[in-house]
């Protein structure tokens, strides 16, 4: 029971076509997308090409799953998609809306049971520099890291019903995996956890205010539930550079595996793993 795992694609058409002739190939038992899907064709949410991006949503992403249904049938894989940081949350909606046509499983904040596994997705990551906040939560505090924005500054796309200032990444995964059995869990996440493999990024040397930056940028609160829960897998992406910074694009945290799909070149890397025999997983670079 194979399955394939992307994230980043950012829109580039040709890595979804490619992803698209995959499928066809491998017809693998389930997908999964991590976020950063769309065009990133901002600088801040007011610089928003919203028409590009529903051009786009619906001629690739939507007509390219749904002609891949038609086309598969009975082979059609279970479809598992997050949005990630540099998704305007304005499009959520659309995503959510087209569950009905059966092409995929929207994940953020919910919880799916899947061949005897329980799948989770979350796609906020902690304060960046970068402006839309649409995706971002505090990580276990209200401290930012020097260089970065906080969530209650920044823009958004669209206006949340909870108060920015308290909700944590720590708060959410705790509500979201009440209850759940670690053994059998697979969580689709948008950040890496902090200090792995699948989260460096290229600020070496780098300061703000004189201060140093850490070049460790992934959740807290991630590696925390990780460390006590040890899910079975946990998948990620958002820090493109890392795996070529580190040479691995994949890591462990006791028990736990961990894949990043994150990929800093033009290519589509796309991991290929067995939950049954995780130890036999791949990267494919296409």
């Amino acid at each position: 029971m194979h399955c394939l795992f992307v994230s980043d694609l950012h829109g580039r058409i040709d890595r979804y076509h490619k992803l698209f002739s995959l499928i066809k190939t491998e017809k693998p038992a389930a997908v999964f997308i991590g976020g950063d899907l769309l065009p990133h064709n901002h600088n801040s949410a007011a610089e928003f090409n919203f028409k590009e991006t529903d051009d786009f949503i619906e001629d690739i992403l939507i007509s390219g799953f749904r002609s891949l249904k038609n086309e598969l049938i009975n082979q059609y894989p279970r479809v598992f998609i997050i949005l990630g940081n540099d998704d305007p949350k304005i499009e959520e909606k659309r995503i959510i809306d087209t569950e009905s046509e059966g092409i995929w499983n929207y994940m953020h904040n919910r919880r799916y049971e899947w061949e005897g596994y329980e799948i989770f997705g979350y796609a906020n990551i902690p304060p960046s520099p970068f402006l839309l906040k649409d995706w971002e939560r505090y990580d276990v505090s209200r401290y930012v890291d020097p260089g970065c924005i906080h969530p209650i500054e920044g823009k958004r796309t669209i206006t949340e019903n909870i108060d920015i200032e308290y909700a944590t990444i720590q708060k959410d995964i705790e509500v979201l995996t009440q209850g759940f059995q670690p053994e059998k869990s697979i969580l689709l996440f948008h950040t890496p956890p902090y200090q792995t493999n699948l989260d460096r990024a290229a600020l070496d040397g780098k300061t703000f205010e004189h201060v140093p930056l850490d070049v460790h940028v992934g959740s807290i609160a991630l590696r925390r539930f990780i460390e006590e829960k040890q899910p079975l897998l946990t998948l990620h992406g958002h820090i493109h550079e890392s795996s070529e910074i580190t040479g691995f694009w994949s890591d462990k945290i006791g028990k736990t595996v961990l894949f990043s799909a994150a990929y800093n070149k033009p290519e589509l890397a796309v991991v290929k793993f067995d939950p049954e025999n995780l130890r036999l997983a791949e990267r494919l670079i296409l």
